[in-house]
């Protein structure tokens, strides 16, 4: 099912193995973002109108109003499986636990006597979450994007999510619950790249206004990371957390059933996830193939499954050595990376590029993807080679205060303006001699 990348024998440089490893097709992204630029323009010029025609659309769905109301948030708390509860309250307090120690403190220094600088972190205004809808259902991506935002301080918080044919144009009602759980109350039925523009630029609808936010998070398929790129700038957002992505990097002590079935775990997810193994075992390739075979086929979403594992996103790569295998996991910088090898964690902190690191065979990226306390919304597409995943950092603001006496000012005010004189800036200079030379 998986292809395999044979790189034994050879030698890559860096910008060489980016060109060689998995990858979705430059025609898949290129599609999306012409469709998303669309709908963005259209939802700028059409409002609410237009997003009950996408809804149409896309959801089958007839809508009235797009503001989910407070009673129905109510009712799926009300409802909501007590052992499903408990899931979702213990991932609350390990992903809050988490997001509170990200939290950076202000720090002040005095760079000479009377010259004082200060970083002043500050959460944003507001900001808006998306929770994918689509194949499956994400409650835990309502924990992961809200419970940092608020351990930020964000005093203003919108979810946006698509509303469900199965549940009279609502979103899934465990999606209600868990935002109802952490006290969000402002929920619109939205989804796709649309609902990225609406919080992006504000709507107004029956009565109700979506205002406008400051930074959007949330992972979603390729047409949300698409618009996410079309509005940076905009707005902020965090990393391009698309379609979902699983390296492996395993050497002979690997279990080969954990493997593979991690490797199905994210290529579940959707039809074009990438799954890819890279190891310098031959005999552990040989075994995760035929344990991928034995469990593919009898897994629930077994077409998906084998769509998105034989597809050119997913694969083996064949390597000659450890060493080699860690340099293909930093080209490809993986969304998700485990370390199934011997001193997993040695071999962990040799790693550049990843969202995130899952040390030894207990530690797969489902526990991730729901109750480790780490954040499921991670950089994609190569992306986290410099880009991060989402933590309390992404709602905050870091502030520069500067404060300096006269006499501080006096000290460097000639080398000051010396510098704007060569910039030919006199203006600049001005500035200062007005207050140390009176002129």
């Amino acid at each position: 099912m998986l292809r395999t990348i044979d790189l034994r024998g050879t030698s890559h440089s860096y910008k060489e193995l980016r060109q060689i490893v998995p990858r979705q097709t430059s025609d898949y992204v290129g599609n999306a973002l012409a469709t998303v630029e669309d709908i963005i323009t259209r939802v700028r010029a059409d409002g609410a109108p237009y997003l009950r025609e996408l809804s149409q659309r896309f959801d089958g769905v007839t809508q009235d109003a797009l503001r989910v109301p407070q009673s129905s948030i109510d009712d799926a708390v009300a409802a909501l499986d007590p052992a499903v509860r408990e899931g979702l309250e213990i991932a609350i307090t390990r992903t809050r636990a988490f997001a509170v120690a990200q939290r950076p403190d202000d720090k002040t220094i005095e760079v000479a006597p009377g010259a004082k600088l200060t970083n002043r972190w500050t959460p944003v205004r507001r900001a808006g979450v998306y929770v994918p809808g689509g194949l499956a259902v994400y409650p835990s991506s309502v924990i992961m994007n809200t419970v940092p935002a608020q351990a930020a301080g964000v005093g203003s918080l919108v979810l946006c999510t698509p509303p469900q044919k199965e549940f009279s144009g609502l979103p899934h009602p465990t999606i209600l619950a868990a935002a109802g759980l952490l006290g969000v109350t402002e929920v619109w039925a939205i989804g796709g790249a649309q609902a990225l523009a609406a919080m992006a630029y504000g709507i107004d609808d029956d009565g109700e206004t979506l205002e406008p936010v400051d930074t959007i998070t949330g992972p979603g398929n390729i047409f949300v990371a698409m618009a996410k790129r079309a509005l940076q700038g905009v707005v902020g957002v965090d990393g391009e957390a698309g379609t979902t992505e699983i390296a492996v990097i395993a050497d002979d002590t690997a279990t080969p059933d954990y493997v593979a079935a991690d490797l199905i775990s994210q290529a579940e997810h959707d039809p074009n996830a990438g799954s890819i193994l890279i190891t310098h075992s031959s005999p552990l390739a040989e075994a995760v193939t035929e344990a991928i075979t034995s469990r593919a086929a009898s897994t629930k979403h077994a077409e998906r499954v084998a769509t998105a594992l034989s597809g050119p996103q997913s694969g083996i790569i064949l390597t000659d050595s450890l060493d080699q295998s860690i340099a293909v996991a930093d080209a490809y910088a993986a969304e998700h990376l485990e370390i199934h090898t011997e001193d997993a964690a040695a071999v962990a902190a040799r790693v550049r590029n990843a969202g995130a690191i899952f040390i030894g065979g207990f530690s797969p990226v489902p526990l991730g993807d729901y109750a480790a306390g780490s954040n499921h919304v991670l950089p994609t597409g190569g992306s986290a080679a410099f880009a991060s995943g989402l933590n309390t950092t992404v709602f905050m603001k870091a502030v520069q205060l500067i404060e300096y006496s006269e006499e501080a000012l006096a000290e460097i005010g000639d080398a000051i303006v010396a510098v704007a004189e060569d910039e030919d800036l006199p203006a600049h200079g001005e500035a200062i001699t007005a207050r140390t030379k009176g002129n």
